[in-house]
């Protein structure tokens, strides 16, 4: 167990690490927030941990400060933002005048099913000494998509967005982007898999894996 701590936390005092916390300790301050109404400083912390998340890994990489750490309290913070975001919409939407985005709110738990599974799966991959993957250009395109959408949304989005007096997003276009950030979400979801099935087939014989090593 030491020697496990010990790696992940090597070099981890580094800039995205930092910024990544800081996207943590954002998720209450925005749930808080757009809870009490307050949905214009919701949608600016929403809006600058989506930046946060954009420009961290863009750092790491070019100032050589990618860290063991980083690659798994990356994906956290994410995980825990869009389930922040998918309760809150869900909720809102669930409780909505409008019929027809009141049925649609139950989509927003997609969001949450498939970061749960993968909660979940990498804590036991993590449990059985293999490494979740990193997240790949479809794990991120999807993400951004995601914070585009969601952060539209609480800014003219019908019912709930803070700028929605002066301009309010059509009901069909918002459930058509929601949709469009879902079939993203689960395709980079998907684009896991081969690379967890290798994993799990090197750690439990499958396939033509046999003892961890590959049969020729």
């Amino acid at each position: 167990m030491k020697e496990k701590l010990a790696f992940l936390f090597e070099n981890w005092k580094t800039i995205p690490n930092l910024m990544s916390f800081i996207r943590i300790l954002l998720i209450p301050v925005f749930g808080v927030l757009f809870y009490k109404g307050y949905s214009v400083a919701a949608v600016a912390v929403l809006a600058v941990s989506g930046l946060s998340d954009l420009f961290d890994g863009k750092i790491a990489r070019k100032f050589n400060q990618v860290s063991n750490l980083g690659k798994i309290l990356d994906p956290i913070a994410d995980k825990l933002t869009i389930f922040t975001i998918a309760i809150i919409l869900f909720l809102k939407f669930n409780q909505a005048e409008n019929k027809t985005l009141n049925a649609f709110s139950w989509v927003f738990l997609l969001f949450l099913l498939k970061d749960l599974i993968m909660l979940v799966g990498g804590a036991f991959m993590l449990a059985k000494g293999m490494r979740p993957g990193a997240a790949e250009i479809f794990g991120k395109a999807a993400t951004v998509a995601f914070y585009l959408v969601m952060v539209l949304i609480m800014a003219i989005g019908p019912e709930v967005g803070a700028f929605r007096q002066y301009y309010q997003l059509n009901d069909t276009v918002m459930m058509v982007l929601v949709v469009i950030a879902v079939i993203m979400t689960f395709l980079a979801f998907a684009s896991y898999m081969p690379d967890t099935y290798r994993q799990f087939a090197k750690r439990f014989g499958w396939g033509k894996y046999k003892n961890g090593q590959e049969e020729k």
